[in-house]
């Protein structure tokens, strides 16, 4: 089997076409024939087996009408080529998908122990991801805290937000620490107070205030035991503003604001220190992509989703495995697309498993990619799903 992963189209200006046929052979077989082993594609094929059978077709012949030794011996080296031809042809129209595979496998875990909901937040410390606060099917909001143990496969409740139950809030982990910030509250009245969460006493503790306008539907994550927000919409404006926060001083200090436009909705993670932040809405679905570094406080505008790969889309999810990061579901799209920052080049790997959804979480926990939660229609979800990019996709395991 074949591992899939997708390679940029190559179309036939690539493909060097013969020329001269004549000139070829007279100079022999080695130009004629390495002509015809450099280029294995179904089109460069074709192209040579037409050209072999016209000039064929054009043979000289001699005075009596019969081809020459030379020329006979021409013949059957075109006939040797022909035969070499139809069956690279044979072989190529003859592979079907089922002898290629695509990486990357999606499977149900532990079901989420809370009630089903949308727009929550979650961090990961350690080996543990912590899931919570967002709304649910009776559009009450919500501020319960929930552990999920990657080793146990298992959820364990912990306790609850420490501030005003809320949705559409931001979350991310510096060292032993989370912390959930912003959103909106039942009164529809937007938020900017942050809450640091210590599993080893299982509390919350209120913290500096975010020093950036209230906002919703903003990304954030942590790079180098810093915390950064930004993006969002403040209820009037859609914002492009970042936000750092330093656990060591406690405060929050502005840093370049992000490199694209204006959004709410976008989705973020980070690779080898580097942030990488895109996709979101501001009217219109986005599809740019940027990444982030810190040490230099630059954006770095990178590959967008291209024509062939256009996957515009807000309230996706975004986490990090390795040196890939992976961006799925979202405004009705469930293709998962893998990003590698080496080559700043998109593959399709295939669907994600869970069905059609947006507003859910997603994280990553010692190799392994999860999404859980989210909103479809007025189908509030409660499922778990793990996905591995080292093995192949199976649709027909869950």
């Amino acid at each position: 089997m074949t591992s899939y992963r997708s390679v940029p189209f190559r179309s036939s200006k690539h493909l060097a076409s013969p020329s001269n046929e004549t000139t070829n052979w007279q100079q022999g077989i080695p130009a004629y024939f390495y002509k015809w082993i450099g280029h294995f594609s179904l089109f460069s094929l074709i192209n040579q087996f037409v050209h072999t059978v016209s000039f064929h077709r054009r043979l000289p012949k001699s005075s009596t009408g019969r081809l020459c030794s030379n020329q006979l011996t021409h013949k059957r080296t075109n006939r040797v080529l022909l035969f070499i031809c139809f069956s690279w042809l044979t072989l190529l129209l003859g592979c079907s998908d089922s002898d290629v595979t695509t990486l990357g496998d999606w499977r149900a875990q532990a079901q989420f122990e809370g009630v089903g909901r949308s727009a929550a937040a979650s961090f990961v410390i350690g080996e543990v991801a912590y899931v919570g606060t967002g709304i649910n099917a009776k559009n009450d909001l919500l501020k319960d805290f929930w552990a999920f143990d990657q080793t146990r496969n298992a959820w364990t409740q912990v306790a609850d937000f420490g501030g005003a139950a809320r949705n559409s809030g931001v979350g991310f982990a510096i060292a032993n620490k989370g912390y959930v910030g912003t959103g909106s509250d039942a009164s529809y009245r937007l938020l900017k107070d942050f809450w640091e969460y210590n599993p080893g006493d299982n509390t919350w503790v209120q913290i500096a205030t975010f020093d950036g306008p209230v906002r919703r539907n903003a990304v954030a994550f942590s790079v180098n035991n810093k915390g950064y927000v930004g993006t969002g919409h403040d209820g009037t404006n859609y914002l492009k503003d970042f936000w750092v926060y330093d656990p060591t001083s406690g405060s929050w200090e502005k840093m370049v604001s992000y490199g694209g436009a204006k959004r709410q909705g976008a989705i973020s993670f980070v690779i080898n220190n580097i942030a990488y932040v895109g996709t979101g809405s501001s009217d219109v679905a986005k599809s740019d992509w940027w990444s982030y570094d810190p040490a230099q406080d630059l954006w770095i505008q990178k590959d967008d989703f291209d024509d062939e790969e256009y996957v515009a889309r807000s309230y996706g999810v975004g986490f990090a495995i390795g040196s890939r990061g992976y961006v799925t579901i979202g405004d009705g799209s469930t293709t998962v697309w893998e990003y590698n920052p080496t080559e700043d080049s998109w593959s399709d790997l295939g669907v994600f498993e869970g069905g059609s959804r947006q507003r859910a979480v997603g994280f990553a926990i010692n190799g392994k990619g999860y999404i859980s939660t989210g909103i479809n229609g007025s189908t509030y979800f409660d499922d778990l799903w793990e996905f591995d990019p080292t093995i192949e996709q199976d649709t027909d395991d869950n």
